[in-house]
């Protein structure tokens, strides 16, 4: 199921059309109070949450940077995919949405085939872990079950987004390796975000404090990038 938030009632209602047209089941909501609701329905009648969410930024009421931070702060909506639209296509707009924990941006006006590209997409990279067998990597302190897609550090359960959880899969598999950033950003976000290497930076920080004392394991390096020790 892929939940829609968008107010416009047309681009919303071919968004799901198309959707459905392309195999996947689809809802749609034009606020952030319809989702909330839909969402809060679903975990009191124990219903699996949507796969991936279509996210327009400006929404009457609650605007779509706070609903993706409210998404991204609550344990049960925190590891769900989250594609946002907007029709500013500004450089602001993009990287203040993926340093909040979006996995992909669409500019409006957008294709249909495009947006469908980019759910799959989204998707594939976000169902990888669990269509490979069960694995378990640690070090530093930190276990992470691959299959399950869980993180403890000491003994505690971390919940992480879907990037923080591949950056640190990317970190863990190869300790002592030095990433640049740019290459975090092509391996992890799958696109070249012409050297929006902040947004690598703050999902490093958010990364670090959830960790707790087992983020001193990842290091800076200085004028490169990153690396587990």
């Amino acid at each position: 199921m892929i939940f829609c938030v968008e107010d416009d009632a047309s681009i919303r209602e071919l968004v799901i059309y198309t959707l459905k047209a392309s195999g996947f089941e689809a809802d749609g909501f034009d606020d952030g109070e319809g989702l909330f609701e839909e969402l809060e329905r679903r975990t009191a009648a124990r219903e699996e949450m949507p796969e991936l969410i279509l996210l327009d930024i400006m929404l009457p009421g609650e605007d779509g940077l706070s609903i993706l931070r409210r998404l991204r702060d609550d344990e049960k909506t925190c590891g769900i995919p989250i594609i946002m639209a907007s029709a500013k296509g500004t450089e602001f707009d993009k990287v203040n949405g993926l340093d909040l924990g979006a996995d992909d941006y669409l500019a409006k006006p957008y294709g249909m085939m495009e947006m469908v590209a980019r759910v799959r997409a989204v998707l594939r990279r976000s169902g990888e872990s669990e269509r490979e067998p069960e694995e378990i990597i640690s070090g530093g302190g930190i276990e992470m079950d691959i299959g399950k897609h869980q993180v403890s550090a000491e003994g505690k359960q971390v919940q992480l987004t879907l990037k923080e959880f591949e950056i640190l899969h990317m970190l863990l598999l190869h300790p002592g390796k030095v990433f640049s950033r740019d290459e975090l950003l092509s391996d992890v976000w799958g696109v070249d975000f012409m050297g929006e290497t902040r947004t690598v930076d703050v999902h490093m920080g958010t990364l670090r404090t959830k960790l707790g004392a087992c983020g001193k394991h990842i290091k800076t390096i200085r004028g490169i990038g990153y690396k587990f020790e």
